[in-house]
């Protein structure tokens, strides 16, 4: 079972709202040992937000853990908004949490979206980051995003696919994004809930390797899910604010980085062609590729292996030299 697995829940030792703008405060969390390594825990979606198991990845005695609900995720408010929500203004949120907490260098976890973050995070302050644990590489390629929204992922569970776009008018099927993207700022409550779910749904169904319905039943709850559709789809409307190939681009910033990478072989939502491409480039970075796992942080292969990458880069020391 996962939690044969995973370190023993901690509870918070602070908890606070950081407004980082006059529209967003942002909602975080502080675990562990305060003196310990510094780590920021970035969450997936876009639209997703923290949860208490996130905690458990990391040893509490060895790790100062930061956990951070994006902009109109979770707990941050506004909830769901999109205004002032961008990749840049998540990274320049990021920053500012390091500073005002005086922390000179902090390691970064992330998994799926929250992956893309810490790349592009890392990218913009190398300097900030010390070592690296993604889970799940996305890109935010056009290819990628067509994969999972479009054409891809649909053949191989076209029975979940269905639900998906049959929820759409023919008519405007071509760009399914944009069609629900449309629905999810629809006037009508209503609508904007039911799309969210179709959204969700879809996602969810095809994020492990074996289908859990009680993993889907948690993540079609109303709140969770009007939030996770509406902003992911908003995200991926603009290409998550990233050029075309940009994280790959600009690897050269951030090779000097440890950084370790866990992927689920049959992963849907984020094929391991992305892990494959990253890694032929940054060829110092680790790959481990699970084998009987999908996507989902709680599949067992995956989550033992970023337990044992955790263990492993407690000990990483703080970097004096980066890329400029």
């Amino acid at each position: 079972m996962l939690q044969n697995i995973l370190y023993p829940m901690v509870e918070p030792y602070h908890i606070y709202f950081f407004q980082v703008s006059s529209l967003h405060t942002l909602y975080i969390e502080e675990c562990g040992n305060p003196f310990g390594k510094p780590i920021l825990y970035i969450h997936g979606g876009p639209g997703s937000s923290i949860s208490p198991i996130h905690r458990c990845f990391f040893d509490a005695e060895q790790y100062r853990i930061i956990l951070v609900d994006q902009r109109g995720c979770g707990k941050s408010k506004p909830f769901a908004s999109l205004e002032e929500n961008t990749t840049h203004h998540l990274i320049e949120d990021f920053e500012k949490i390091r500073k005002k907490l005086e922390i000179e260098q902090w390691a970064v976890f992330g998994g799926s979206w929250g992956s893309t973050l810490a790349l592009a995070y890392a990218q913009a302050y190398p300097q900030s980051i010390s070592d690296l644990i993604l889970r799940g590489i996305f890109l935010a390629r056009s290819s990628e995003i067509k994969w999972l929204y479009q054409e891809g992922a649909n053949h191989i569970f076209p029975e979940f696919w269905q639900q998906f776009s049959d929820y759409i008018p023919e008519i405007k099927r071509n760009d399914l994004i944009a069609a629900y993207s449309e629905l999810l700022a629809h006037g009508d409550t209503i609508i904007q809930s039911e799309a969210a779910v179709r959204w969700t749904l879809w996602e969810a169904s095809i994020a492990k390797l074996y289908y859990d319905p009680k993993f889907v039943a948690k993540a079609i709850e109303s709140e969770h899910a009007l939030c996770f559709a509406r902003i992911e789809s908003y995200y991926l409307k603009h290409q998550c604010f990233l050029a075309e190939e940009q994280l790959l681009k600009n690897l050269y910033m951030i090779k000097s980085i440890p950084c370790s990478i866990v992927q689920g072989r049959y992963d849907l939502c984020c094929p391991m062609r992305s892990a494959y491409d990253l890694i032929n480039i940054w060829p110092e970075a680790q790959l481990y590729i699970i084998d009987d796992a999908g996507h989902s942080l709680s599949e067992i292969g995956i989550a033992r292996k970023l337990i044992e990458c955790t263990k492993e880069h407690v000990n990483f020391p703080m970097r004096r030299e980066y890329y400029a």
